[in-house]
């Protein structure tokens, strides 16, 4: 298949994917589900990876960047005066674990050390994803994001509503 025809199948598994979850309610559900689709036809192992048309990928990275820093509002720094003590303790916690988690699946797993560190970190999928295919494995590093990140998404709230109704319960 034709480059842009191969980029377009891909495109389209996305976009179906965001769309039908957007119907489940989970919590950002068009990022998942746009994953899953694309993600589910590049593993089908049909198509060949999709080319990106040059600089469309450093547009679409500066498009996430700035979805991303339109949530950085004058209210969430004065948040900030209050929590900087809780997110720098979470910080450090989640970057430690992470470094620790990260050696120990390398060394017990068999898994690249740099994918492994790099999985484990406490980032979002597109970040570190692009920050594992400046080293030359977005991909695996993607992977592990994306089985983190659904199984956070779908596990969370149901924690959350677990421990709530639990403390609802014990105070009342």
């Amino acid at each position: 298949m034709h480059p842009p025809l191969n980029l377009l199948v891909y495109l389209l598994a996305g976009l179906a994917g965001g769309l039908l979850a957007l119907r489940t309610g989970i919590p950002a559900a068009p990022l998942a589900g746009a994953l899953l689709g694309a993600g589910l036809v590049s593993m089908s192992g049909r198509l060949e990876t999709a080319q990106w048309p040059l600089g469309t990928r450093t547009l679409l990275e500066i498009g996430i960047g700035t979805v991303i820093g339109t949530g950085l509002t004058s209210t969430a720094v004065t948040e900030l005066r209050q929590l900087w003590r809780p997110a720098l303790l979470i910080t450090v916690t989640l970057v430690a674990t992470g470094l620790v988690v990260g050696l120990w699946c390398s060394r017990l797993l068999g898994i690249d050390p740099v994918v492994a560190l790099l999985g484990a970190a406490p980032g979002g999928i597109s970040g570190m994803s692009l920050v594992g295919a400046e080293f030359g494995v977005g991909a695996a590093v993607a992977t592990l994001h994306a089985v983190r990140l659904i199984t956070v998404l779908l596990v969370l709230p149901l924690m959350v509503r677990l421990v709530l109704s639990l403390q609802g319960s014990q105070s009342g």
